[in-house]
Protein backbone atom coordinates (compact mmCIF):
# COMPACT_ATOMS: atom_id res chain seq x y z
CA UNK A 1 0.00 0.00 0.00
CA UNK A 2 1.32 3.45 -0.90
CA UNK A 3 2.12 5.99 1.85
CA UNK A 4 -0.69 8.22 0.57
CA UNK A 5 -3.21 5.37 0.78
CA UNK A 6 -2.07 4.56 4.32
CA UNK A 7 -2.38 8.22 5.33
CA UNK A 8 -5.89 8.45 3.85
CA UNK A 9 -6.97 5.32 5.74
CA UNK A 10 -5.71 6.91 8.94
CA UNK A 11 -7.44 10.19 8.17
CA UNK A 12 -10.68 8.30 7.65
CA UNK A 13 -10.51 6.87 11.15
CA UNK A 14 -9.94 10.36 12.60
CA UNK A 15 -12.81 11.84 10.58
CA UNK A 16 -15.12 9.02 11.65
CA UNK A 17 -14.17 9.45 15.32
CA UNK A 18 -14.73 13.22 15.31
CA UNK A 19 -17.63 13.62 12.89
CA UNK A 20 -19.35 10.28 12.48
CA UNK A 21 -19.79 8.24 9.28
CA UNK A 22 -18.79 9.92 6.01
CA UNK A 23 -19.49 8.75 2.47
CA UNK A 24 -17.34 9.65 -0.54
CA UNK A 25 -19.06 9.19 -3.92
CA UNK A 26 -16.96 9.44 -7.06
CA UNK A 27 -18.51 10.43 -10.38
CA UNK A 28 -17.23 9.43 -13.82
CA UNK A 29 -18.71 9.58 -17.30
CA UNK A 30 -16.40 7.67 -19.61
CA UNK A 31 -13.33 5.41 -19.62
CA UNK A 32 -11.53 5.73 -22.94
CA UNK A 33 -9.57 3.09 -24.78
CA UNK A 34 -6.71 5.57 -25.20
CA UNK A 35 -6.13 9.27 -24.36
CA UNK A 36 -8.19 11.73 -26.40
CA UNK A 37 -7.04 15.39 -26.73
CA UNK A 38 -10.67 16.52 -27.04
CA UNK A 39 -11.64 14.69 -23.83
CA UNK A 40 -8.70 15.51 -21.61
CA UNK A 41 -10.77 15.17 -18.44
CA UNK A 42 -11.78 11.56 -19.15
CA UNK A 43 -9.44 8.78 -17.95
CA UNK A 44 -8.23 6.07 -20.27
CA UNK A 45 -8.30 2.40 -19.25
CA UNK A 46 -4.78 2.38 -17.79
CA UNK A 47 -5.36 5.47 -15.66
CA UNK A 48 -8.80 4.32 -14.52
CA UNK A 49 -7.48 0.93 -13.40
CA UNK A 50 -4.65 2.62 -11.51
CA UNK A 51 -7.12 4.91 -9.75
CA UNK A 52 -9.43 2.04 -8.84
CA UNK A 53 -6.57 -0.02 -7.40
CA UNK A 54 -5.63 2.93 -5.24
CA UNK A 55 -9.25 3.47 -4.21
CA UNK A 56 -9.58 -0.20 -3.21
CA UNK A 57 -6.46 0.09 -1.04
CA UNK A 58 -7.58 3.23 0.81
CA UNK A 59 -11.39 2.91 0.89
CA UNK A 60 -14.17 0.40 1.42
CA UNK A 61 -15.92 0.48 -1.97
CA UNK A 62 -19.64 -0.30 -1.63
CA UNK A 63 -22.81 -0.36 -3.75
CA UNK A 64 -24.61 2.98 -3.55
CA UNK A 65 -27.92 1.58 -2.30
CA UNK A 66 -26.23 -0.20 0.60
CA UNK A 67 -23.98 2.75 1.41
CA UNK A 68 -26.86 5.27 1.49
CA UNK A 69 -28.86 2.99 3.78
CA UNK A 70 -25.96 2.43 6.14
CA UNK A 71 -25.14 6.14 6.16
CA UNK A 72 -28.62 6.76 7.47
CA UNK A 73 -28.57 4.11 10.20
CA UNK A 74 -25.02 4.92 11.34
CA UNK A 75 -23.46 1.56 10.39
CA UNK A 76 -21.36 2.89 7.48
CA UNK A 77 -17.76 1.64 7.73
CA UNK A 78 -14.70 3.90 7.88
CA UNK A 79 -13.63 5.32 4.50
CA UNK A 80 -16.74 4.17 2.67
CA UNK A 81 -16.82 5.10 -1.01
CA UNK A 82 -19.03 4.53 -4.04
CA UNK A 83 -18.14 4.67 -7.72
CA UNK A 84 -20.77 6.08 -10.08
CA UNK A 85 -21.03 6.73 -13.82
CA UNK A 86 -23.49 9.06 -15.55
CA UNK A 87 -25.25 9.01 -18.92
CA UNK A 88 -24.74 5.50 -20.36
CA UNK A 89 -21.68 5.49 -22.61
CA UNK A 90 -20.82 2.22 -24.37
CA UNK A 91 -17.30 2.24 -22.91
CA UNK A 92 -18.89 1.87 -19.46
CA UNK A 93 -19.82 -1.68 -20.51
CA UNK A 94 -16.84 -2.52 -22.71
CA UNK A 95 -13.98 -0.96 -20.71
CA UNK A 96 -14.99 0.25 -17.23
CA UNK A 97 -17.12 -2.69 -16.07
CA UNK A 98 -14.54 -5.40 -16.92
CA UNK A 99 -11.87 -3.46 -15.00
CA UNK A 100 -14.14 -3.04 -11.99
CA UNK A 101 -15.20 -6.69 -12.07
CA UNK A 102 -11.57 -7.85 -12.28
CA UNK A 103 -10.77 -5.74 -9.19
CA UNK A 104 -13.96 -6.99 -7.47
CA UNK A 105 -15.35 -3.49 -7.14
CA UNK A 106 -18.95 -2.37 -7.52
CA UNK A 107 -20.28 0.70 -9.29
CA UNK A 108 -23.63 2.29 -10.12
CA UNK A 109 -24.32 3.37 -13.71
CA UNK A 110 -26.94 6.08 -14.19
CA UNK A 111 -28.43 5.71 -17.67
CA UNK A 112 -30.41 8.18 -19.78
CA UNK A 113 -32.57 5.81 -21.81
CA UNK A 114 -33.34 8.09 -24.75
CA UNK A 115 -29.83 7.62 -26.15
CA UNK A 116 -29.63 3.82 -25.97
CA UNK A 117 -29.38 1.75 -29.15
CA UNK A 118 -27.81 4.30 -31.46
CA UNK A 119 -28.59 7.69 -29.92
CA UNK A 120 -26.20 10.45 -28.94
CA UNK A 121 -26.35 13.20 -26.31
CA UNK A 122 -26.39 16.79 -27.53
CA UNK A 123 -22.96 17.60 -26.10
CA UNK A 124 -21.42 14.58 -27.82
CA UNK A 125 -23.01 15.65 -31.10
CA UNK A 126 -21.16 18.95 -30.75
CA UNK A 127 -17.90 17.21 -29.79
CA UNK A 128 -18.04 14.75 -32.68
CA UNK A 129 -19.07 17.48 -35.13
CA UNK A 130 -15.99 19.51 -34.19
CA UNK A 131 -13.81 16.40 -34.26
CA UNK A 132 -14.95 15.35 -37.72
CA UNK A 133 -15.04 18.78 -39.38
CA UNK A 134 -12.41 18.76 -42.13
CA UNK A 135 -11.90 22.48 -42.68
CA UNK A 136 -9.64 24.73 -40.60
CA UNK A 137 -12.66 26.80 -39.54
CA UNK A 138 -16.22 25.85 -38.62
CA UNK A 139 -18.55 28.60 -39.84
CA UNK A 140 -21.77 28.67 -37.79
CA UNK A 141 -22.49 32.36 -38.26
CA UNK A 142 -25.65 31.59 -40.24
CA UNK A 143 -27.21 30.07 -37.10
CA UNK A 144 -25.94 32.76 -34.72
CA UNK A 145 -23.00 30.80 -33.32
CA UNK A 146 -20.12 32.66 -35.02
CA UNK A 147 -17.09 31.14 -36.73
CA UNK A 148 -14.65 28.87 -34.89
CA UNK A 149 -11.04 27.78 -35.55
CA UNK A 150 -10.36 24.06 -36.12
CA UNK A 151 -6.80 23.97 -37.46
CA UNK A 152 -5.35 21.67 -34.79
CA UNK A 153 -6.30 19.66 -31.69
CA UNK A 154 -5.89 22.62 -29.32
CA UNK A 155 -8.15 24.82 -31.45
CA UNK A 156 -10.72 22.05 -31.79
CA UNK A 157 -10.76 21.57 -28.01
CA UNK A 158 -11.25 25.30 -27.46
CA UNK A 159 -14.00 25.42 -30.11
CA UNK A 160 -15.74 22.42 -28.58
CA UNK A 161 -15.70 23.95 -25.10
CA UNK A 162 -16.84 27.33 -26.38
CA UNK A 163 -19.80 25.85 -28.23
CA UNK A 164 -20.83 23.69 -25.29
CA UNK A 165 -20.81 26.74 -23.03
CA UNK A 166 -22.90 28.73 -25.49
CA UNK A 167 -25.49 25.96 -25.90
CA UNK A 168 -25.75 24.34 -22.48
CA UNK A 169 -28.41 26.51 -20.85
CA UNK A 170 -30.50 27.36 -23.88
CA UNK A 171 -34.14 26.21 -23.69
CA UNK A 172 -34.18 22.53 -24.60
CA UNK A 173 -36.06 22.87 -27.90
CA UNK A 174 -33.82 25.74 -29.06
CA UNK A 175 -30.69 23.86 -28.04
CA UNK A 176 -31.77 20.72 -29.90
CA UNK A 177 -32.48 22.73 -33.05
CA UNK A 178 -29.10 24.47 -32.95
CA UNK A 179 -27.26 21.23 -32.25
CA UNK A 180 -28.90 19.65 -35.30
CA UNK A 181 -27.73 22.61 -37.34
CA UNK A 182 -24.17 22.23 -35.99
CA UNK A 183 -24.23 18.54 -36.94
CA UNK A 184 -25.52 19.36 -40.43
CA UNK A 185 -22.85 22.02 -40.93
CA UNK A 186 -20.13 19.51 -40.02
CA UNK A 187 -21.68 16.61 -41.97
CA UNK A 188 -22.13 14.42 -38.88
CA UNK A 189 -24.27 11.24 -39.28
CA UNK A 190 -27.39 10.94 -37.10
CA UNK A 191 -26.73 7.54 -35.53
CA UNK A 192 -23.80 6.60 -33.34
CA UNK A 193 -22.35 3.72 -31.32
CA UNK A 194 -21.20 6.09 -28.57
CA UNK A 195 -23.90 5.08 -26.09
CA UNK A 196 -24.84 1.66 -24.74
CA UNK A 197 -27.36 -0.70 -26.23
CA UNK A 198 -30.02 -2.14 -23.95
CA UNK A 199 -28.18 -5.45 -24.18
CA UNK A 200 -25.08 -3.77 -22.76
CA UNK A 201 -27.14 -2.36 -19.89
CA UNK A 202 -28.16 -5.94 -19.09
CA UNK A 203 -24.51 -7.01 -19.35
CA UNK A 204 -23.59 -4.49 -16.65
CA UNK A 205 -25.91 -6.32 -14.28
CA UNK A 206 -24.23 -9.61 -15.16
CA UNK A 207 -20.93 -8.00 -14.16
CA UNK A 208 -22.53 -7.35 -10.76
CA UNK A 209 -23.01 -3.62 -11.29
CA UNK A 210 -26.06 -1.55 -10.33
CA UNK A 211 -28.18 0.58 -12.66
CA UNK A 212 -29.78 3.89 -11.76
CA UNK A 213 -32.22 6.20 -13.52
CA UNK A 214 -31.05 9.43 -15.17
CA UNK A 215 -34.20 10.56 -17.07
CA UNK A 216 -34.93 9.87 -20.74
CA UNK A 217 -33.31 12.83 -22.51
CA UNK A 218 -31.00 14.29 -19.84
CA UNK A 219 -32.76 17.68 -19.62
CA UNK A 220 -32.05 20.50 -17.20
CA UNK A 221 -35.02 19.77 -14.96
CA UNK A 222 -35.47 23.40 -13.90
CA UNK A 223 -36.07 24.28 -17.56
CA UNK A 224 -39.11 21.98 -17.79
CA UNK A 225 -42.71 22.34 -16.75
CA UNK A 226 -43.47 20.14 -13.70
CA UNK A 227 -45.42 17.53 -15.70
CA UNK A 228 -42.59 17.25 -18.24
CA UNK A 229 -39.99 16.80 -15.49
CA UNK A 230 -42.13 14.05 -13.95
CA UNK A 231 -42.48 12.32 -17.31
CA UNK A 232 -38.70 12.41 -17.90
CA UNK A 233 -37.98 10.83 -14.52
CA UNK A 234 -40.81 8.28 -14.55
CA UNK A 235 -40.39 7.17 -18.17
CA UNK A 236 -36.63 6.78 -17.85
CA UNK A 237 -37.06 4.60 -14.81
CA UNK A 238 -39.83 2.49 -16.37
CA UNK A 239 -37.73 1.89 -19.49
CA UNK A 240 -34.83 0.63 -17.38
CA UNK A 241 -37.11 -1.55 -15.27
CA UNK A 242 -38.55 -3.11 -18.40
CA UNK A 243 -35.04 -3.68 -19.76
CA UNK A 244 -33.74 -5.22 -16.54
CA UNK A 245 -36.93 -6.84 -15.15
CA UNK A 246 -36.17 -5.41 -11.73
CA UNK A 247 -36.82 -2.30 -9.64
CA UNK A 248 -34.51 0.67 -10.23
CA UNK A 249 -33.72 2.11 -6.81
CA UNK A 250 -31.54 5.21 -7.31
CA UNK A 251 -31.60 8.39 -9.39
CA UNK A 252 -29.09 11.00 -10.57
CA UNK A 253 -30.20 14.55 -11.42
CA UNK A 254 -28.99 15.50 -14.94
CA UNK A 255 -26.13 18.00 -14.71
CA UNK A 256 -26.89 17.88 -11.02
CA UNK A 257 -26.10 21.34 -9.65
CA UNK A 258 -28.52 22.10 -6.78
CA UNK A 259 -30.82 25.09 -7.31
CA UNK A 260 -29.59 25.50 -10.88
CA UNK A 261 -30.19 22.20 -12.67
CA UNK A 262 -32.76 20.88 -10.18
CA UNK A 263 -34.56 22.34 -7.18
CA UNK A 264 -36.56 21.33 -4.11
CA UNK A 265 -39.61 20.39 -6.20
CA UNK A 266 -37.57 17.75 -8.07
CA UNK A 267 -36.13 16.40 -4.82
CA UNK A 268 -39.68 16.05 -3.50
CA UNK A 269 -40.74 14.32 -6.72
CA UNK A 270 -37.90 11.78 -6.57
CA UNK A 271 -38.78 11.05 -2.95
CA UNK A 272 -42.49 10.71 -3.83
CA UNK A 273 -41.69 8.25 -6.63
CA UNK A 274 -40.16 5.86 -4.12
CA UNK A 275 -36.48 5.92 -5.01
CA UNK A 276 -34.14 4.83 -2.21
CA UNK A 277 -31.61 7.62 -2.81
CA UNK A 278 -30.49 10.23 -5.35
CA UNK A 279 -27.22 11.95 -6.16
CA UNK A 280 -26.26 15.45 -7.25
CA UNK A 281 -23.00 16.81 -8.64
CA UNK A 282 -22.43 19.11 -5.66
CA UNK A 283 -18.89 18.58 -4.43
CA UNK A 284 -18.32 17.42 -0.90
CA UNK A 285 -18.99 14.46 1.30
CA UNK A 286 -22.20 13.14 2.84
CA UNK A 287 -22.81 12.38 6.52
CA UNK A 288 -25.80 11.43 8.66
CA UNK A 289 -27.22 14.96 8.35
CA UNK A 290 -27.29 14.72 4.56
CA UNK A 291 -30.48 14.36 2.56
CA UNK A 292 -30.23 10.92 0.99
CA UNK A 293 -31.99 12.39 -2.06
CA UNK A 294 -29.16 14.91 -2.59
CA UNK A 295 -25.99 12.96 -1.88
CA UNK A 296 -22.83 14.80 -2.89
CA UNK A 297 -20.40 13.51 -5.49
CA UNK A 298 -16.83 14.40 -6.36
CA UNK A 299 -14.40 13.87 -9.24
CA UNK A 300 -10.66 14.06 -8.53
CA UNK A 301 -9.18 14.86 -11.94
CA UNK A 302 -5.44 14.53 -11.26
CA UNK A 303 -3.45 12.33 -13.61
CA UNK A 304 -0.97 11.49 -10.84
CA UNK A 305 -2.55 8.84 -8.63
CA UNK A 306 -1.01 10.23 -5.41
CA UNK A 307 -2.47 13.67 -6.14
CA UNK A 308 -5.76 11.94 -6.94
CA UNK A 309 -5.63 10.39 -3.47
CA UNK A 310 -4.69 13.62 -1.72
CA UNK A 311 -7.59 15.44 -3.36
CA UNK A 312 -9.94 12.69 -2.19
CA UNK A 313 -8.50 13.07 1.31
CA UNK A 314 -9.11 16.81 1.22
CA UNK A 315 -12.69 16.20 0.12
CA UNK A 316 -13.20 14.02 3.20
CA UNK A 317 -12.57 17.03 5.41
CA UNK A 318 -14.97 19.39 3.61
CA UNK A 319 -18.27 20.46 5.04
CA UNK A 320 -20.92 17.85 4.22
CA UNK A 321 -23.20 18.83 1.34
CA UNK A 322 -26.93 18.19 0.96
CA UNK A 323 -28.27 18.58 4.49
CA UNK A 324 -31.79 17.36 5.03
CA UNK A 325 -34.70 19.37 3.67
Amino acid sequence: MSPVAMAVRGLGRVVRATGGPRLSILIFHRVLGSPDPLLAGEPDARLFEERMKWLAAAFRVMPLVEASRRLGDGSLPVNAACVTFDDGYADNATIAAPILARLRLSATFFVSTGFLDGGRMWNDTVIEAVRGHRDTRLDLSSIGLDEWPCADAAQRAATMNGLLERLKYLPQAEREAKVRQVADAAGLPDRSDLMMTRQQVRELRRYGMSIGAHTVNHPILTSLAPHDARREIVDGRLDLEETLKERVKVFAYPNGKPNRDYDASHVALVRELGFDAAVSTAWGISDRRSDRFQLARFTPWDLNVSKFGLRLAYNMTRRAAGTRT
